[in-house]
């Protein structure tokens, strides 16, 4: 296990990882509305692609979030690919398991996610954002310390056609300076 939390740990995501049931993560709709990969059908050799091609980049880390107290995979936290001129990275979270949704989960990946990121990709600053509707997206990366930058009226459109805004959230490394503070 790379890190460990107290309900969850994260640990390198693996091909072998890549089964039926994750497989049912990316095709349950309720799971991923709010992903951008709905809209690619998934299989489990486009799964096991992903899962290679993101773990053999240096500018990238995939973890698998696993349930401390049933040691099961529930989940993936991506961090990067890194912007090399500007060192940041964005970082993308799925719980796949709907029923560990609403125990924090989310919240303590990221929070254990972040440190690991600012030290073994280097970033000076992580980025992520969510529809406005993906209230429980946005709540976690709040609790995890997480400021509000920002919100892009109108940036995505659901499966429905609704609107929605872009919610946007940032993190500096520790040391880093926000614009204007000396």
């Amino acid at each position: 296990m790379l890190v460990r939390g107290q309900l969850v740990g994260l640990r390198e995501l693996r091909p072998d990882d890549v089964g039926e049931r994750y497989l049912a993560w990316m095709r349950d709709p309720g799971v991923i509305q709010y992903l951008e990969s709905r809209f690619t059908e998934q299989t489990l050799d486009t799964l096991r692609e992903f899962v290679c091609g993101a773990s053999a980049r240096v500018d990238t880390l995939l973890l698998a979030i696993i349930e401390l107290a049933t040691e099961g995979h529930v989940g993936n936290i991506k961090v990067g690919p890194v912007n090399p001129h500007h060192r940041t990275a964005d970082v993308g979270l799925l719980i796949g398991e709907r029923g560990v949704w609403g125990r924090g989960y989310a919240t303590e990946a990221i929070r254990l996610a972040t440190p690991v990121s600012f030290d073994r990709l280097g970033v000076r600053k992580l980025t992520a954002s969510c529809y406005s509707d993906n209230v429980g997206s946005a709540a976690a990366f709040r609790r995890a310390g997480w400021m509000d930058e920002g919100r892009r009226p109108a940036q995505f459109l659901t499966d429905d056609g609704r609107v929605q805004d872009q919610l946007l959230f940032g993190i500096l490394a520790p040391g880093q300076q926000p614009p204007g503070v000396v």
